[in-house]
């Protein structure tokens, strides 16, 4: 079974990522595969579609109309999900936008216990500064966002030695764009030994890896690094390990040349099948390293907080993987609940879009093709009744520039070089879901957030408050209503309100 999906003319690796993702199956035995093509159908209206200051304020009748396709499968060598619409919105004063979404991943057993195929790809709406009017909703129009396309290809060969070792050899391409912004290509190889003791005493891994990354704005950057792991079981519950190596960065900066030796000390507590705990402390070339990841379920609670520090890029964070935990505990949690897959999928999406609406990480990943060390603290949990869920979500994220402002000079002003030398993103963000009869629910969300520069001083603060209706018309016909309130304020100026309410009609086929 081969698709072919023509989702950006120009952008032909976006087009290959899809035909790789939709032909794995000619690599792997029969599966059943899910293919559900949508419509929704929308009406809006905003008293400040372009969320300008008071004064400036322009109110907006917007129609829309979004065809979309969601294809998966989970097979025995053969796992895909895809989810794919095209947007088009037509305007009463501004001109008509179309935009896509996608977000698709899959994986494959191509040679069994050798050779294997991870692909991503993604084209979403991203705020371009965590400075300014915030995006939150695509029908929007305020010159501070921009389509972002996302393309991740992995094969990897992996075989276990018996007694001896597993080895993997995994090779990345990654591609991201975004218009005249942001161009970056990079590959990226990783050789990983892992001993096999026997789950007896002190066991041992390998890694050696190198990146090459090619931004249009920016000389080539290679990034190298290699790590050799001791740990050891001090029980069935509780392991320590030493990690020790040397990395060596080729980037331009002004401080501390980005290369030296490193270690870390940690363990990794599982007390119970329900709780486990990773933490370690280190040092990098850029000073001392933390890092926590802990995970606690009881029957309708999730708990997770995490906190890592390191050096990253926009490009970096487009291509990261969002955390799953919170998504995973609902989908087992409402199984009875809501006994269908696909439609199950889609209560959780929208209610953790309602509930995160900065999205899940809480901040915002400003364009720029400098690199960042960035700590990143966040904690979530969800809980969950027969008929209701709430989520919170906290979060706080440093990036201090480890390279020069003056290659962002095509994305800022003169005058804004320096903001994005040292920032700080806070963020809480809630929603609350109750499901008021088997065929109706209402969804509201609520999010606060704090962006400053510590480099130059501004300081933007945003609040917003959603509401959604929504009711099942028929097996496959769903409606919709959704009130929302949005505040921005900045030490520099620029203070707007925007509200707005919207209709919808969504159908599958």
């Amino acid at each position: 079974m081969v698709i072919m999906i023509n989702l950006a003319p120009r952008g032909a690796p976006y087009q290959l990522s899809i035909l790789v993702l939709l032909s794995l199956p000619a690599a792997a035995i029969p599966s059943e595969w899910t293919v559900i093509p949508s419509l929704r159908l929308r009406e809006t209206y905003s008293d400040n579609m372009n969320l300008a200051p008071a004064g400036q304020a322009r109110s907006e009748f917007s129609t829309e109309i979004t065809p979309g396709i969601a294809i998966s499968t989970n097979g025995p060598r053969l796992n895909l999900a895809l989810d794919y619409s095209l947007r088009q919105a037509f305007y009463t004063r501004e001109a008509d936008r179309r935009t896509q979404q996608l977000d698709a991943s899959g994986h494959a057993q191509v040679l069994q216990d050798w050779l294997y195929l991870d692909a991503r790809a993604s084209i979403s709406q991203q705020n371009i500064s965590a400075f300014g009017p915030q995006q939150i909703d695509t029908l929007q129009v305020t010159g501070n966002s921009n389509t972002v396309r996302a393309t991740n290809i992995s094969p990897y060969l992996q075989h276990y030695f018996h007694g001896l070792a597993t080895a993997r050899l995994r090779y990345d391409y990654d591609r991201v764009t975004s218009g005249r912004l942001l161009s970056v290509r990079s590959d990226r190889t990783n050789l990983q030994l892992t001993g096999d003791n026997g789950g007896q005493g002190w066991n041992w891994s390998l890694s050696a890896d190198r990146q090459n990354i090619d931004d249009a704005a920016l000389p080539k950057v290679t990034m190298s690094d290699t790590t050799l792991t001791l740990s050891y079981p001090f029980n069935s519950r509780l392991s320590g390990f030493v990690t020790g190596g040397y990395e060596k960065n080729d980037y331009h900066t002004n401080g501390t040349q980005p290369e030296g030796r490193h270690w870390s000390v940690g363990a990794n507590w599982t007390p119970s099948p329900r709780t486990k705990i990773a933490a370690s402390v280190g040092r990098r070339f850029f000073g001392n390293t933390y890092s926590l990841d802990a995970d606690y379920r009881m029957r309708s609670m999730y708990w997770t907080v995490s906190y890592n520090e390191d050096i990253t890029t926009t490009h970096g964070e487009f291509l990261s993987i969002p955390p799953t935990g919170l998504s995973d505990f609902l989908y087992q949690l409402w199984a009875t609940r809501i006994p269908d897959p696909q439609t199950r999928l889609q209560t959780i999406k929208l209610f953790l879009l309602v509930s995160q609406m900065l999205g899940p990480n809480g901040n915002v990943n400003f364009f720029s093709h400098r690199y960042y060390l960035q700590k990143d603290l966040k904690l979530g949990t969800v809980y969950s009744t027969p008929r209701s869920a709430l989520a919170l979500t906290l979060s706080n994220t440093r990036r201090t520039a480890q390279t020069s402002s003056a290659i962002d000079s095509p994305l800022l002003g003169p005058d804004e070089l320096a903001l994005e030398d040292h920032t700080r993103q806070s963020a809480a963000q809630a929603g609350w879901n109750w499901r008021m009869s088997p065929r109706s629910n209402v969804t509201v969300g609520a999010s606060l957030s704090r962006v400053e520069s510590l480099s130059t001083g501004r300081s933007d603060r945003n609040a917003a408050v959603t509401v959604a209706l929504t009711q099942q018309l028929a097996s496959k016909v769903s409606a919709s209503v959704d009130l929302r309130h949005i505040r921005h304020t900045s030490n520099t100026g620029g203070n707007y309100r925007e509200n707005g309410i919207g209709a919808s009609v969504s159908m599958a086929f």
